[in-house]
C-alpha cells in the first residue's frame, strides 16, 4: 500500500531502479521468518551501507541472530565493495 501511493510499480527487475524501497532492519530482538517478512534483515550483516548508519545511531545495538554487536559486525565486515560515499544532489550541489 506505501508504495503504491508513493508511485512505485513493479517492473519484475531484481535490485533495478525504483521510486521508493524501503527494508525493515530490526524489530527489537524479534526473530521473524514468514513468507511475508524476514527479521533481522537477512542480508543487513553483509552492508556496509546498513551497519554504519546504524552503528552511528547506536553501536550497541545487539544483531538477535549473531548476537553481536552492530559496531562489531561493521568492524569485521569484508570491505570488498562497501566503500560508503555521502550523497550528493544530482544536480551537483552538495548537500549541507
Amino acid at each position: 500500500m506505501l508504495f503504491r501511493s508513493a508511485g512505485r510499480e513493479r517492473t519484475g527487475v531484481r535490485f533495478g531502479p525504483r521510486t521508493l524501497d524501503m527494508d525493515i532492519l530490526l524489530f527489537e530482538d524479534r526473530i521473524i521468518e514468514t513468507p511475508e517478512l524476514t527479521l533481522p534483515h537477512p542480508r543487513m550483516h553483509k552492508r556496509r551501507f546498513v551497519l554504519q548508519p546504524l552503528c552511528d545511531i547506536d553501536p550497541a545495538i545487539v544483531h538477535p541472530v549473531f548476537r553481536k554487536h552492530i559496531r562489531t559486525l561493521l568492524d569485521h565486515l569484508d570491505d570488498e565493495g562497501q566503500e560508503v560515499f555521502p550523497y550528493d544532489d544530482p544536480g551537483g550541489a552538495p548537500l549541507p
